[in-house]
């Protein structure tokens, strides 16, 4: 059997990674358990999440935890590589955390008839998909910044 292949992540050159927007998800090692939704490690991931937008490592409108993976809606600034900046918040989280992520993840830039607030809503019934809670507004395991979710 051969090895697993690496999901390709850099854009086009012609694409500017701060004026995108990706749909990125990154799973656990371990799927089925709940390694994300608790009081222990969900706070610690929202910080990060928070500190990486004060600090422009990234543009987070949307981070929503699920049991064992994570969906965002995130943009990067043009000076480094977003595959650089997801490796990094990862090997952050998984020694903060304890967190154990798969190598890979993916990501989805969004085309120009995409609008992020489809996107958005689509992120946010996931829990409601999976059966984990009967209405969006009522999962826990959100950051959403303060601006507005439009598009």
């Amino acid at each position: 059997m051969a090895g697993r292949k690496s999901l390709p992540h850099d854009p086009p050159l012609w694409v500017d990674p701060s004026r995108e927007i990706y749909f990125v998800t990154i799973n656990c090692r371990l799927r089925g358990a709940n390694s994300l939704c608790n009081e222990l490690v969900a706070p610690q991931i929202f910080e990060s999440v928070e500190h990486r937008n004060q600090s422009r490592v990234w543009w987070a409108r949307l981070f929503l935890l699920m049991p064992d993976h994570v969906h965002a809606l995130l943009s990067f600034p043009p000076d480094r590589r977003f595959t650089d900046i997801i490796r990094d918040w990862k090997k952050w989280t998984s020694r903060q955390s304890s967190v154990e992520w798969q190598r890979d993840w993916f990501d989805h830039r969004l085309r120009a008839e995409e609008s992020l607030r489809e996107k958005a809503d689509y992120i946010l019934n996931n829990p409601v998909r999976a059966g984990l809670t009967d209405k969006a507004e009522n999962w826990p395991w959100v950051w959403i910044p303060d601006e507005d979710l439009g598009g």
